[in-house]
């Protein structure tokens, strides 16, 4: 006993280290309170592609139909929501980035959610959706909880968690970010300004 006291005392550091990643590889709240910090630090900040000659290529296709529904089992689809600009976020109560960004997609939602030419269309993925509603409510998030009604077609969705598109008020995909992102800075609150007053 002696000997693990001192191999101990000459040993904290990494015994502390090795006992935070241990906590970090099996805590999904620690896992996003990690990533959280990462994104404060702007770089894994979205771009919304701004419509110009160069850009026009990449956006001129028009986006599919995505079809969701609400918690009153009412169907949402982006046809539907010409003339808008849509949010679309898919997440994952289960997925730590999904975690991390969702204190910043609260914030931009708080911010916007009166916004008559913005739609927030935040779809879980959860195989069981009360996991979704559970996380949401005990997170204290007011977010719109969607989720998917049909397929997602793969130019919205290729399997990443969590993978955020913005639509242009004609339907055409401005943006596709797969992977966290801090959507509570200035700057993609201009960028989102500049969409919604083209």
């Amino acid at each position: 006993m002696e000997k693990f006291k001192l191999w101990l005392k000459k040993n904290w550091s990494t015994v502390f280290l090795f006992s935070l990643f241990v906590v970090l590889l099996v805590n999904k709240d620690a896992k996003a309170w990690t990533m959280r910090q990462i994104l404060s630090t702007g770089i894994f900040n979205p771009k919304i592609e701004e419509q110009n000659e160069k850009s026009t290529k990449k956006i001129e296709e028009k986006s599919e139909n995505l079809i969701v529904k609400n918690g009153n089992d009412e169907i949402i689809q982006t046809s539907d929501l010409k003339g808008k600009v849509v949010f679309i976020n898919f997440w994952a109560s289960w997925c730590p980035p999904c975690r991390a960004e969702f204190p910043s997609v609260q914030k931009f939602y708080n911010e916007y959610k009166n916004h008559k030419n913005l739609v927030f269309l935040t779809v879980n993925l959860d195989d069981d959706p009360s996991a979704g509603k559970m996380y949401l409510r005990k997170e204290n998030f007011s977010i719109p909880f969607l989720t998917p009604s049909g397929s997602i077609s793969e130019k919205y969705f290729n399997g990443s968690l969590p993978t955020t598109v913005i639509l242009d008020k004609s339907g055409k995909i401005r943006m596709q970010h797969n992977g966290m992102a801090d959507y509570s800075k200035n700057s993609f609150y201009e960028e989102m300004n500049h969409l919604l007053n083209e």
